[in-house]
């Protein structure tokens, strides 16, 4: 969707006085009495016609000084949010029961811990307008589900692909990190953020989570550390570290609602700088009102050396 607006839409009030000037400011014609009329020409058509140029020429200047602009609202260049990965814990222990316990989410079907995150993470993602979003699923090692792109309907619908154990049944948090790394390697995004969730601890993998935060840190990667299920089953106190090391925040889930609830503080963190400023890719068109000011300037001249 293309929409048409003026850079410096404050130039036009400068048709006020000017117009206004035109219409009291008129050139005085000072009578000149001839008894033979018949040989001159008043060419009045010529001077009604010459106001009237003056007019638009005035009123062109103004128009390329506002700079007339056409944005593109869906170009993809023109969505300059945050890039988000939200790295999965695919392992085992994710494919317990229970987690809803209100049945407020999976609407009375019985849904494990990963169905209902992946639920949850399809309505966060879908939330992101002005971002550029991820999947990585972890196990016993890590995969980049969807690399990270602005097609969020794209991103969901992979989700429904993925299923618990697909990455193994224990719980690389190394790997799912440093695979949330990865998956920024293309980004130019100046904001970037990993959500980890998880419901177990380390116990798997070639990276260890402090190799992994160094990577994350080297990027400037922010983490935000989700853990769910029953207090103990999640490594708080490493999760935590993850957060605190790389400027993120740590949260604890024992049901889906608060899994919600949590997403939705995560989005009013990471939303409100990104709302607060506007950046769009601008198709400028100053030089079109300037062309044919320019243009109806040099008639005029023409005309006045051929009086």
């Amino acid at each position: 969707m293309n929409y048409f607006s003026f850079e410096y839409a404050y130039f036009i009030l400068l048709l006020i006085p000017i117009l206004y000037c035109m219409y009291r400011c008129r050139e005085q014609i000072k009578p000149i009495f001839f008894v033979h009329l018949h040989f001159l020409s008043a060419k009045k058509s010529f001077i009604k016609l010459e106001r009237l140029i003056k007019i638009i020429i005035f009123i062109l200047l103004c128009t390329a000084l506002a700079s007339p602009i056409v944005i593109d609202k869906i170009n993809p260049l023109n969505r300059h949010g945050k890039d988000i990965v939200i790295s999965i814990d695919g392992s085992g222990s994710m494919n317990a029961s229970g987690f809803d316990t209100q049945d407020e989410i999976s609407k009375g079907e019985r849904l494990s811990r990963f169905e209902l995150t992946k639920l949850i993470a399809a309505d966060f993602i879908q939330k992101r307008e002005s971002d550029n979003v991820g999947v990585v699923l972890y196990g016993d090692f890590a995969f980049i589900a969807s690399p990270i792109t602005y097609e969020k309907e794209i991103v969901v619908e992979m989700l429904n692909y993925l299923t618990h154990g697909m990455a193994g049944q224990n719980t690389a948090i190394g790997e799912g990190i440093a695979m949330g790394v990865r998956a920024f390697k293309h980004s130019r995004a100046k904001s970037k953020i990993i959500i980890l969730l998880t419901d177990g601890e380390h116990n798997s993998g070639d990276i260890s989570p402090k190799d992994a935060i160094k990577l994350a840190k080297d990027e400037q990667i922010k983490i935000y550390t989700i853990g769910m299920g029953n207090r103990g089953e999640a490594d708080e106190a490493l999760l935590q570290k993850i957060a605190h090391e790389s400027g993120g925040e740590f949260f604890y889930a024992e049901s889906a609602k608060e899994l919600q609830e949590i997403y939705e503080k995560i989005d009013e963190l990471e939303s409100s700088k990104i709302k607060s400023r506007e950046y769009l890719l601008k198709d400028y068109y100053y030089f079109a009102p300037l062309l044919l000011a320019l243009f109806l300037l040099l008639f005029l001249l023409f005309k006045e050396v051929r009086k």
